[in-house]
């Protein structure tokens, strides 16, 4: 698939992620405006929910390739994903065709969403993976902290990874900040400490996101 056309399949899946997602809940997107309008970008997304990314798709102000591991890749809803521009990852190897297409997306100038916690869980950026840093060291693109807090009420589910239906989930975007220490050092030192820098600077957004929305 050529940039253009994975560029021209992301926007199809925002488009329809939009329609989906207002359809189902209610999302209420706070400090979209921070998402830089040109340029590369990492939305860095915490992961409570299965609707986590098809949320932050279908809400972001730009078309978004997010990392989404194999498993999801079957039959038609893999057609699906390859389709709309999202990249599939091996997450028990390196994986370095996903890493490539990754990579490709941020020289292309467009944005890259990756869970850093590698999987679902709390959703509270309690340990992240190094890949976040390595592509944020790598292509030198800002960081965007994004927070996806969903009802914790029980009723309403229809399945229990998600959100209640028309239940409000709020999306709050962070101001981008950069995870290197400008040096352009791609060590193993220099990526465990942008981690580091990443996992407080996300902390402090989850937090802040949390206070601001009363979740």
């Amino acid at each position: 698939m050529t940039s253009g056309t994975a560029e021209r399949g992301a926007e199809v899946g925002r488009r329809i992620g939009v329609g989906l997602m207002y359809g189902l809940w209610k999302p209420r997107v706070l400090g979209a405006w921070r998402v830089p309008a040109s340029g590369p970008v990492i939305l860095a997304v915490n992961h409570s929910h299965n609707v986590d990314g098809p949320m932050v798709m279908g809400v972001a102000p730009r078309p978004t390739h997010f990392l989404i591991k194999k498993e999801a890749f079957v039959g038609p809803l893999g057609r699906f994903l390859g389709a709309i521009g999202q990249i599939q990852v091996d997450r028990s190897t390196a994986d370095r065709t996903a890493i490539t297409d990754a990579l490709g997306v941020l020289a292309q100038g467009g944005v890259l969403g990756i869970f850093p916690e590698g999987t679902r869980g709390d959703g509270d950026f309690a340990s992240l993976r190094a890949g976040l840093a390595y592509f944020a060291v790598r292509s030198g693109a800002p960081i965007v902290p994004v927070a996806v807090l969903g009802s914790t009420e029980r009723g309403g589910r229809l399945i229990r990874q998600l959100p209640p239906l028309r239940s409000r989930v709020d999306v709050v975007f962070g101001d981008p900040f950069e995870a290197g220490d400008g040096s352009g050092r791609r060590t193993r030192k220099a990526l465990d400490e942008a981690t580091v820098r990443i996992q407080e600077q996300l902390t402090a957004h989850l937090e802040n996101a949390r206070r601001l929305t009363g979740r």
